[in-house]
């Protein structure tokens, strides 16, 4: 296969900021920090690269996170255990991922393929599986993207390769890089 050339890259938190972060607030999207996560790290990397939107070209979209939205997973477990209220349908935790990936591709006027993946091998804090790398070759291989996004996120207290809770990842951690051959 064809390597990979990095365009732009960005992380949550940012390694070079002076103090603790905030995520900004994602209209739309309530209990969980995961969508804010993920878009304002995909903001920061389509902005380094292309200043404001909409973004030029044929932009993919690939999420890969090992444990998706814990936060919302959880509060549907809280709610599912009270019968006597409705789900509120902004907590179905399986349409978060693509929902705030169409949210991106939306904001930035992005028009190529929209994927969400679970990396079969969680890597360290910061860095996109080989999973996420690999199928963002195959889109640019194919034709279907002129440059692809690919963001890794994980919420802080997902279970990492031992399957077990890391005590020390008090953070949520998301990485984007902005991709293309050659």
């Amino acid at each position: 296969m064809t390597a990979l050339r990095i365009l732009a890259e960005a992380a949550w938190p940012d390694p070079e900021a002076p103090g603790p972060e905030q995520l900004p607030p994602l209209p739309g999207f309530s209990a969980s920090t995961f969508n804010p996560l993920v878009a304002e790290t995909a903001e920061r990397c389509l902005r380094a690269r292309h200043g404001a939107a909409p973004a030029p070209g044929r932009t993919a979209l690939l999420l890969a996170s090992a444990s998706g939205d814990l936060a919302t997973a959880r509060a549907i477990e809280e709610g599912a255990a009270d019968t006597t209220r409705r789900m509120p349908p902004l907590l179905f935790f399986q349409s978060n991922p693509n929902a705030v990936l169409g949210h991106i591709a939306a904001r930035w006027g992005l028009t190529g393929p929209v994927v969400a993946i679970c990396p079969s091998q969680p890597p360290p804090p910061g860095r996109v599986p080989q999973d996420a790398l690999d199928l963002a070759e195959l889109l640019l291989a194919d034709g279907d993207a002129d440059q692809v996004l690919v963001i890794a996120a994980e919420q802080a207290g997902h279970t990492g390769r031992t399957g077990q809770a890391d005590e020390a990842d008090t953070t949520d951690r998301a990485v984007a890089l902005l991709v293309s051959t050659g």
